[in-house]
């Protein structure tokens, strides 16, 4: 009887160590799998509801045959809130999409769509079907001669890779460029791949030229090329106008914008960037008229939210220029722009918790109202943003610097926080605000007083981090001359003389 049992125990732990070796192997495979699941796209799963939000907008406004792309995010983004049925949802779409929009030679078109069904089913421990759609890819990569171990990858899988990667974070740009120009080595004419290798580059330019005013134009063929493509995509066509205008290329590029909107008049997505033209070409009424119609279609859009916040401010410093005299009308219209600037920045951040450059907008906007409480409150928690990059530190260091400065009238916090803007080495607009900021001061205290020791090593610490050794080792002696015990200020001379020797 004993023995009987035991070997019962026995065959029940075999069974269950080879469940355990096959559940291994499925996920050893399902590791091989180019999907949503082993791209890493989402680093905070707090930002899992405004990317399902913006993605349900796509699928409401978008017009494009690779709307299954968005079901499969979606899909990808359901799993990571636990909610599976929703999850194998929007693949069953996704997968009912391209078969109705795609009739020949598309069995690679459901790469991704398969693999993400495995790794749906490996996660709700359904083995079984997992792994049957494990071998559905297999089958598509046995179709082209392929295998999963080799090192070749689908223009279709690349390309889709590209745009969940475009749509996820702005720290993806880089990444998705990369996978866009991988998709066009075998397709390069896809209209497509051509418009997201656009767009990723276009993105990424305007982020350098914060940066970096003389950044390259390398999208400007590449958008012509896409438009040149696909003709009927208002979206990239509004890109290239506001390429042009960057270029100051105005009229080219006001008739790139007007044809976009006659082609979809009621499009947000181009909405948005035929507003941006509008404002930058100073014309802030038209922007807000175009932006208002907008925001009806997505009332929960933080990018059209901020673009309204920004033509709200834009106004009130038109006002402010244009007001010569007291005039209480006058101050009554500045105090209902700044609200509704207020208003719209809020907004943003209800919508988009991560919007770095949306704190130091609302900020700004607080300390025009006087609300000075709400100001420091909103750097604080713009400060606390986790993984903020070398600009967007610096933005908040330069703004926080003036708040000091002029709100709170503490030159000495102001330079403090322009300090620690400078001190990080990316030459961006930021840095040499703060730069400017602190020689500004700096020069101040020495033209009013010519032993300010203080003044004289603040321009030996701006030429100290801009590598200008021999004109900091000048500042500094004068500033010991003023201060001839400051330990700091001789601590400083004698590292940079011996840098220099």
């Amino acid at each position: 009887m004993w023995i009987a049992v035991s070997k019962s125990y026995i065959n029940i732990g075999s069974r269950q160590m080879i469940c355990e070796l096959s559940k291994t192997t499925l996920n050893l495979q399902l590791l091989q799998l180019n999907c949503h699941f082993t791209w890493k796209l989402t680093e905070k799963v707090s930002e899992d509801d405004e990317i399902e939000e913006r993605l349900s907008n796509q699928l409401e406004f978008l017009t494009t045959k690779n709307k299954y792309m968005v079901h499969n995010l979606l899909s990808y983004i359901k799993h990571l809130k636990g909610d599976y049925p929703e999850a194998i949802s929007h693949l069953e779409k996704a997968e009912e999409m391209i078969s109705e929009s795609y009739t020949d030679n598309t069995n690679s078109k459901y790469l991704v769509t398969y693999a993400n069904y495995a790794w749906v089913y490996y996660m709700m421990e359904d083995y079984e079907k997992s792994n049957i759609y494990l071998e559905k890819v297999k089958s598509i990569y046995k179709e082209h001669q392929l295998s999963l171990h080799d090192n070749i990858e689908f223009s279709e899988v690349y390309g889709e890779q590209g745009w969940s990667l475009l749509i996820i974070s702005v720290k993806n740009y880089e990444k998705a460029k990369e996978c866009f120009k991988k998709a066009l080595e075998t397709e390069p004419d896809d209209p497509e791949w051509n418009t997201g290798y656009a767009t990723a580059v276009y993105r990424m330019e305007v982020i350098d030229c914060r940066q970096n005013p003389d950044t390259n134009h390398e999208s400007l063929p590449l958008l012509k090329r896409a438009v040149e493509l696909n003709p009927k995509d208002s979206v990239v066509k509004a890109l290239l106008g506001l390429k042009l205008q960057e270029l100051k290329q105005n009229k080219e590029a006001r008739k790139y914008i007007e044809e976009a909107l006659e082609q979809t008049p009621n499009l947000p997505y181009l909405l948005r960037y035929a507003a941006k033209f509008y404002r930058k070409e100073g014309l802030i009424d038209e922007a807000l008229c175009v932006l208002e119609k907008a925001v009806k279609c997505i009332p929960n859009s933080s990018f059209l939210h901020h673009q309204i916040g920004l033509c709200y401010r834009q106004k009130t410093i038109q006002l402010k220029k244009t007001q010569r005299h007291y005039d209480v009308s006058n101050d009554e219209a500045i105090n209902r722009l700044i609200k509704n600037a207020i208003f719209h920045f809020e907004m943003v951040l209800k919508h988009r918790k991560y919007f770095v450059h949306a704190y130091t907008d609302l900020a700004n906007m607080y300390i025009e109202a006087k609300e000075y409480g709400k100001a420091e409150e909103t750097f604080q928690k713009a400060f606390n943003i986790d993984n903020l990059t070398a600009e967007e530190k610096q933005s908040i260091h330069f703004s926080y610097g003036r708040f000091q400065e002029y709100g709170r009238k503490s030159e000495a916090d102001a330079i403090k926080h322009y300090k620690e803007g400078l001190k990080i080495p990316e030459n961006t607009i930021a840095r040499q605000q703060c730069e400017n900021a602190l020689k500004r001061l700096a020069n101040r205290m020495v033209k009013t007083d010519a032993s300010n020791a203080y003044g004289f090593s603040l321009l030996g610490f701006i030429y100290k981090l801009n590598q200008n050794k021999l004109d900091a080792i000048e500042c500094y002696e004068k500033a010991l001359k003023s201060d001839p015990n400051n330990e700091e200020y001789l601590s400083e001379l004698c590292d940079l003389k011996l840098n220099v020797g």
